[in-house]
């Protein structure tokens, strides 16, 4: 696999900080004092320009530069983070994303628009100057007394193969103001036994400021875990004359550096040029950390050192791991049809490492589903600016974790229903004020496990589903007769219909039909199922039940006649015996267990298996939420490890089996699909108690 360009390892690192800054600015909007909030956008920014201006980014450097300056005002606490202010930060956003992400698109004209905008919420007296020009305005005198800070530098020996040059900090400590330093040469080694990457040299500093500890912490805010940093205030004492520079290989005990504070015209600080160049910058500019882009090792706020690797080779990883569990399927199958008691125990090895081996696999494709759940505030933030309504977003479960491929998968679904609540479901604020409701609507999006299933729920407060509406656009595109007889379940389900929409006008949102037949496509595609419930006047809640994985699952294998079939194992409750009373019973099709009547499916009745069935048929319990139905079979062979193959387009009309799967005997089955099952199951009863009505 070809090694990635570090222009893109840079474009996946800036987006995550976006994450980081949009979540921020959002969070500011609801808590305008909290510091915190305002520290992480700064941070953000300040790393998204270093970073955009390391990888040649100049106009990402530039314009972030200048919002940069713009919001210092904010972290300053001069000015409170309005609403509008926000919106206007999240748009100078989105046109950072769009510089990194499709630079030739991007318009110059909107970005000095955005930036004129920034203007005008955080210099309001001063709206006709020009944001750079107020940021750097001139600094006053060094007066002859002044408070400042002492501070002792060592940094780890190995902060220059990481990236980091001391000599840009120092750089960036002289902008506070004067700055005396005393390169401290104790502990270097002699020239053949130094290592050329590693940083020896420590800094005596004098910086003559009247700034506060906190603007010194954010010079080494990313240096913080790699030095030793000793603060210490200053005696307000006459600042001491500039001092000449001097070469390190002269005979001067100390060596003295003056870092003069920017002029009043000057807009960049004069570049550092101490003598401690030959050994510090010179290695800086070999260090490469971003050379070997395949992996990328860190450490979080816990101390817990992760990776950073490829999705292509996640995939490939589990399409391995697939590929040993269909081996050791046939092995542990030829095992147990001979003698050799060594090969079984060699078999039954294989098996639990191939089991241990999947699990972890698998468990390296989980990613917190919080994740994907920032990603809507932006878009409940700008529905509802643009449709007034005010929406309160609530996420929970944010720590439930699902497998990368089903998170991929899930977003367009989300985006869907996120929109339909705020635009259909929330009323606007007169009707939620006739009604006895808060004026502010909520949309709330919650994730639990349930089983080996994850449930994702939409949940808003909002006027619920109009029934007859529904009923009476069913009827008007001919979906179902007049006066038929139907279930509010049966006539929710017609919202899922290609076409369908209930919208009196085409709006930009809404009104063309084209979104929930989308989601319910999107859910069953994943091997997922979709409930509605809905109270009229209160709420609708829509929830997606999804398998943690696409890829490889726990299953039963049953014979039908001669064919062998899979039942994800997560989806079975029990196994029972068909009784003799249960076979007289062919006209209602209902089981009695422990008292509770339980539809089931005759499986060799939907397969056309032929031949006679066996004299003791099972009885497999299923379940999807609180339905649970029977399937009738001949024979349950046992559990089988089920690596899920895809069935090709031929086949796509076939509803109630999701895929196949390779047998240890190289013979195929096919896996059933639970949900398609139960609604069948469903259907027919429903039938039945329609016609015994009759």
């Amino acid at each position: 696999m070809s090694a990635m360009d570090p222009t893109e390892i840079f474009r996946q690192e800036a987006s995550e900080l976006f994450e980081v800054l949009e979540g921020a600015l959002l969070d500011l909007g609801l808590r305008p004092d909290d510091r915190e909030l305002v520290d992480s956008a700064f941070r953000a920014l300040h790393t998204i320009k270093g970073s955009g201006a390391m990888f040649g980014f100049d106009k990402v450097a530039s314009f972030t530069h200048e919002f940069e300056t713009a919001f210092d005002r904010v972290r300053k606490g001069e000015i409170k983070p309005t609403q509008e202010l926000i919106s206007v930060a999240l748009a100078a956003k989105d046109y950072i994303r769009a510089l990194i992400e499709d630079p030739q698109s991007t318009d110059d004209v909107i970005g000095e628009a955005i930036l004129d905008d920034l203007k005008r919420f955080v210099f309001p007296d001063q709206a006709a100057a020009p944001v750079a020009e107020v940021a750097v305005a001139p600094l006053a005198p060094a007066e002859s007394k002044q408070a400042g800070w002492h501070l002792y530098l060592e940094f780890e020996s190995h902060i220059l193969r990481n990236g980091s040059n001391p000599l840009d900090l120092l750089e960036d400590l002289c902008k506070l103001g004067p700055c005396f330093v005393v390169p401290v040469t104790d502990g270097i080694p002699f020239l053949d036994e130094m290592e050329p990457e590693d940083c020896y040299l420590k800094w005596d500093v004098k910086l003559h400021a009247a700034c506060d500890k906190d603007a010194i912490d954010d010079v080494f805010m990313f240096v913080s875990d790699e030095m030793k940093l000793t603060l210490s205030p200053l005696e307000q004492i006459e600042a001491p004359a500039p001092m000449p520079l001097f070469n390190l290989l002269d005979d001067e005990p100390a060596v003295v550096a003056e870092i003069a504070a920017p002029a009043a015209e000057a807009v960049v600080a004069p570049v550092v040029e101490v003598a401690a160049a030959p050994v510090v910058a010179q290695p800086a500019v070999k260090a490469e950390p971003k050379s070997e882009p395949k992996s990328e090792a860190k450490r979080d706020d816990r101390g817990i050192a992760t990776v950073r690797v490829q999705a292509e080779r996640l995939d490939e990883l589990m399409d391995r791991v697939g590929e040993l569990v269909i081996a050791q399927a046939r092995l542990t199958q030829l095992a147990s049809s001979g003698s050799d008691l060594s090969i079984k125990m060699i078999a039954e090895e294989i098996e639990r490492l191939a089991s241990s081996l999947r699990d972890t696999t698998m468990g390296a494709r989980m990613v917190p589903i919080g994740s994907l759940f920032g990603r809507f505030r932006r878009l409940v933030h700008d529905l509802s600016r643009d449709l007034s309504k005010p929406v309160e977003f609530v996420t929970t479960g944010e720590d439930t974790e699902l497998d990368k491929t089903m998170i991929e998968c899930l977003a367009d679904p989300l985006v869907h229903l996120i929109r339909n609540a705020i635009d259909h479901g929330i009323e606007d604020t007169a009707t939620r004020a006739a009604n006895g409701k808060t004026e502010q609507g909520r949309i709330e999006l919650a994730a639990v496990h349930s089983g080996a299933q994850v449930l994702v729920t939409v949940k808003d407060n909002g006027g619920g589903l109009n029934t007859a509406r529904i009923r009476a656009k069913a009827e008007e595109q001919g979906l179902i007769a007049a006066g038929a007889v139907l279930t509010d379940h049966e006539i929710h389900q017609f919202l899922f219909h290609p076409g369908f929409s209930t919208a009196q006008t085409i709006s930009a949102l809404s009104g063309r039909g084209v979104g929930m037949d989308v989601v319910k496509r999107t859910i069953e595609n994943m091997r997922g199922t979709i409930d509605l419930s809905t109270r009229p006047g209160q709420g609708t809640t829509v929830t997606l039940r999804l398998p943690l994985t696409l890829a490889i699952i726990e299953g039963l294998l049953i014979r039908v006649g001669e064919g062998r079939y899979i039942i994800p194992l997560s989806a079975v409750e029990e196994c029972i015996e068909l009784t003799a009373e249960d076979e007289r019973s062919r006209g209602r099709n209902f089981l009695n267990v422990r008292g509770n009547l339980v539809p089931f499916l005759r499986l060799r009745e939907l397969m056309t298996a032929s031949g006679t069935p066996d004299r003791h048929q099972k009885t497999i319990i299923i379940s999807t939420g609180e339905t649970h139905v029977g399937l009738v079979a001949d024979q349950i062979i046992g559990n089988h490890q089920t690596v899920i193959k895809s069935l090709s387009k031929l086949h796509s009309d076939v509803t109630i089996f999701s895929g196949a799967t390779i047998l240890g005997d190289g013979t195929a089955a096919l896996i059933l699909d639970v949900a398609q099952l139960v609604a069948l199951a469903q259907s027919k009863v429903e039938k039945q108690h329609i016609s015994e009505a009759a």
